[in-house]
Formats: structure tokens, C-alpha cells, sequence
């Protein structure tokens, strides 16, 4: 029983991570600016906020879930709003020459900024909620 558990646990992961979404561009855009480093730093950023959702799910947190369902148009619109204010940093910048190994300074911020914005990007809460309510996942952990 807990094998099964664990087996669908890991291939809900799975299926969350694999798409390239915002989040995912972001990280990409990172490494290929800021160097190697700071692109794995935000995908542990991203990671950081996938386990706290899973935490969330297979601990039976349902009242987290709830919370988060239930304010999921007040986080759709911050994290939009996020994401555009970044969007349009982006475009309002000039390209710079930048030495990679200089980016030792932006570790904390880049692992900070995609965990915030994973945690508020409305497509992984509801990811996780129907994913986890579909599997079963959600029940095993009442038993």
C-alpha cells in the first residue's frame, strides 16, 4: 500500500515538472543570462515549492488546499501581476555584458523570486489539487 503511495506520488511529480509553463521559461532565461548556476538555483526554488504543495496534499492539509482553492482569484491576480511587472522589466531593459562568475550575489534572489512565484502561480495550485484529488493520493493519507 505504501509503495503505491510512493509510486503515484512520484509520477504526479512527474507530470507537474514536465510541461514548460512561465515558471519554467523564467529558469531557462535565467540560466542562459545569468549563467549555469542561477538557472539550477531556480529550479530549486521551483522544486522547493512543488514539495511544499505535495507536503500540503499528502499530509491532509485539506484545510491549506482550501485556503488556497478558495483565494485562488487573489493569487492568480498577484501572480499575474508579478509576472507582468517582470515581463515588462524584461522588455524595458538594455542588454549588458555581464561576467557569469559575477553572479555569485543573485543566488538568494533567483531561488527566492521562483520559489514566490511557483507558490502563486495558480496552474500548479490547481495542478496539484486535481491531480492528488484524482489519484486517490489525498484519501490514502487519512487512513
Amino acid at each position: 500500500m505504501e509503495t503505491d503511495v510512493l509510486v503515484r506520488g512520484f509520477f504526479t511529480g512527474f507530470a507537474i515538472a514536465t510541461p514548460i509553463g512561465p515558471i519554467g521559461a523564467l529558469c531557462i532565461r535565467r540560466a542562459l543570462v545569468d549563467g549555469r548556476l542561477v538557472g539550477w538555483v531556480c529550479w530549486l526554488g521551483v522544486a522547493t515549492a512543488d514539495a511544499f504543495y505535495s507536503a500540503v496534499a499528502a499530509f491532509g492539509l485539506t484545510a491549506v488546499t482550501a485556503a488556497l482553492v478558495d483565494q485562488r482569484g487573489w493569487i492568480r491576480l498577484g501572480g499575474g501581476l508579478l509576472l507582468c511587472l517582470l515581463g515588462l522589466r524584461a522588455l524595458g531593459s538594455q542588454p549588458e555584458e555581464r561576467v557569469v562568475a559575477a553572479a555569485g550575489g543573485r543566488l538568494g534572489t533567483a531561488y527566492v523570486s521562483t520559489f514566490g512565484l511557483t507558490l502563486a502561480n495558480p496552474t500548479t495550485i490547481l495542478s496539484f489539487a486535481a491531480i492528488f484529488s484524482g489519484t486517490g493520493a489525498l484519501d490514502a493519507g487519512r487512513d
